[in-house]
């Protein structure tokens, strides 16, 4: 009786051993968080940081009771789809995907386990959530814009700046899956200001060259960069061909105007990113993404920099100047 009862014990010893590393881990009081990003660490490091920052606050700390996996697509959206397999197999807790082509990726590779989403233009209109108040199914988190009027917003400022403008390029990457949606509602918002927009592609950075040059074909008078995280992570190239083109530019991203843009009207970021480690710490603690409404941005932010206004040889409004929330010198 004795020997059989140790081989019992043995047994459940080696079946404790073979049973997935998530489940060993939630039964320690550690669960498993998957981080899917578009761009590279180094773009987004103030967002992360403050995401950790905000769980810590909340009692969860890595190292300690959670285990990131991050999955970074340095810039490439069509390498989405693997990272996202790659963490399902992990078996992670929770998916956070930032922006509306991680989502769509995460979601694709799972129904089952919990996704925040961060900055998707329209989640509903992408088919990540049923509504916003109800997202049913296994997506929640936080949408990017409340509506097109944030792109009229950012053209309004662009027309401020330069009153002369007339033609817009529009930088486009149209492996994003929230491409059509931007530009559809940036042609509504160029229409009401009798502005002609030319639409300009590129995939990578391989492509911002001849993008830049068929922009000097037409006389673009300025450039609107569309809010991808492709483009994010290639920042400090995109300002440095915008002012060897002599293009006033306007961006999604204050990380942008920090690395050599012109100006950027938009969500904080890092403000905004905090919100997803609420969601998290709400779904590890059992609560339901089909029960969490999606939350919209209230505030926005007019970040400028006047270095590169003084490469550009632009002056500035200074109504524009005072209404901004941040002067870069």
């Amino acid at each position: 009786m004795n020997r059989r009862n140790a081989g019992l014990a043995l047994l459940a010893l080696l079946a404790a051993g073979a049973a997935p590393v998530s489940v060993r881990a939630q039964q320690a009081g550690v669960y498993r968080v998957g981080y899917l990003s578009t761009p590279t660490r180094e773009s987004v490091e103030r967002g992360l940081d403050a995401f950790l920052r905000k769980l810590r606050e909340l009692g969860w700390v890595e190292g300690q009771n959670l285990v990131i996996e991050y999955r970074w697509a340095e810039g490439n959206v069509e390498r989405l789809p693997d990272l996202a397999a790659e963490l399902v197999r992990r078996k992670v807790d929770v998916i956070v995907a930032p922006a509306g082509s991680a989502a769509l990726a995460a979601k694709n590779a799972t129904s089952s386990i919990p996704i925040v989403m961060i900055f998707p233009s329209d989640p509903v209109e992408m088919g990540l959530v049923a509504s916003l108040r109800r997202p049913g199914g296994n997506i929640t988190g936080t949408t990017f814009t409340p509506g097109p009027e944030i792109f009229g917003r950012q053209l309004q400022i662009l027309k401020e700046t330069i009153p002369r403008a007339s033609r817009v390029a529009i930088l486009s990457n149209p492996a994003d899956p929230s491409f059509a949606l931007q530009v559809r509602e940036v042609e509504a918002a160029a229409r009401t200001l009798h502005m002609r927009l030319q639409h300009v592609e590129a995939r990578g950075p391989e492509q911002f060259d001849s993008a830049f040059a068929a922009m000097a074909r037409e006389r673009a008078d300025a450039l609107l960069v569309n809010g991808t995280s492709t483009f994010l992570a290639h920042r400090v190239r995109l300002a440095e061909l915008a002012v060897k083109n002599r293009l006033p530019t306007m961006y999604s991203f204050r990380e942008s105007v920090e690395a050599g843009g012109l100006m950027a009207y938009a969500v904080n970021m890092a403000a905004f990113v905090e919100r997803a480690a609420v969601y998290v710490d709400k779904i590890l603690k059992g609560a339901k993404p089909a029960d969490l409404p999606v939350e919209q941005p209230t505030k926005f932010e007019l970040v400028i920099n006047l270095k590169t206004a003084k490469a550009l040889g632009l002056a500035i409004p200074r109504s524009l100047l005072a209404r901004a929330d941040e002067v870069i010198q």
